[in-house]
């Protein structure tokens, strides 16, 4: 323990001050919630009854068509070393990864498309976004009492025409910056833990419960990103996830859990060098 709370004072140092502000500010502002929110509730999650009639989800459907988009382009320099350095032009929709993915479950959950009925007009869309954005991420709605999205078949149809009106509704950058279980990251993440996450995580997807998770490698700050599972194959070595990447959309992207080393290990892509990461559930209860 001590061990561990050494290395998080390195992370304060000056030299991880030329990180993006989105890390900068998800790291520094939970440590405040710590021992409120440990002492609550510990480590341990809780989740509600099963729901009954849970549709599983469709990568070609339930995602949104266009990417959170990245603030740093990434590259290996002629050392090899792993550098970054701002794209120009700057994005226009970033820090988004946390809203994308947590979107795209609120979607699946608590909303259905109808192409019975004719495409709306701005307003009814803008207040349709926000109550599925406002959703209870810890809740399902039986279909009779979903939110009705008129004059489209999918989300992901929906997105590609309504693209202003979904990046503008489904919530601020802030939403990710400040998650409320960002106070996680300020505790170990030992191999049993690892090992009990994936087996939760297991579970969520055979009940067909999206989980969203926080990849992390804290207090080295290679990553903080959000993604979506919704799927997931078992062997006796390891087992591999499906992911929903707000960060690349095109594509399904692999998280997977080693059995023997009970470790996850997120494969190397244009943000992330790839290699061992530590993974928790979030939106899953008030304390994540």
């Amino acid at each position: 323990m001590m061990r561990h709370w050494s290395r998080i004072a390195k992370a304060f140092t000056p030299s991880h001050r030329k990180i993006a502000a989105f890390t900068r500010q998800a790291v520094w502002f939970y440590p405040g919630l710590l021992c409120l929110l440990f002492a609550a509730g510990g480590c341990a999650t809780s989740h509600p009854a099963a729901a009954e009639n849970r549709r599983p989800f469709n990568f070609q459907t339930d995602t949104l068509s266009f990417p959170n988009e990245l603030v740093w382009e990434y590259y290996y320099d002629e050392n090899g070393k792993w550098c970054s350095r701002p794209r120009d032009p700057a994005p226009e929709y970033s820090h988004h990864c946390f809203v994308v993915a947590r979107a795209a479950k609120q979607f699946l959950e608590h909303a259905r498309f109808d192409t019975n009925l004719p495409v709306a007009d701005t307003a009814t869309y803008r207040k349709l976004i926000r109550r599925v954005a406002a959703s209870n991420t810890t809740r399902f709605s039986p279909e009779s009492e979903k939110i009705v999205i008129p004059g489209y078949p999918d989300l992901h149809t929906f997105s590609e025409a309504q693209a202003p009106l979904l990046k503008a509704e489904c919530g601020a950058a802030w939403h990710s910056y400040f998650q409320r279980g960002h106070w996680r990251i300020m505790m170990p993440f030992t191999h049993r833990f690892e090992q009990r996450m994936a087996e939760q995580l297991l579970a969520d997807l055979k009940d067909n419960r999206p989980p969203v998770v926080h990849l992390i490698c804290f207090p080295s700050l290679r990553i903080n990103h959000a993604i979506l599972l919704f799927d997931a194959g078992e062997s006796e070595k390891e087992i591999r996830f499906s992911a929903y990447d707000p960060n690349n959309p095109s594509k399904p992207a692999t998280l997977t859990f080693d059995r023997a080393t009970r470790t996850f290990q997120f494969p190397a892509n244009n943000y992330f060098p790839g290699g061992e990461v530590h993974v928790y559930e979030v939106y899953r209860d008030w304390r994540y």
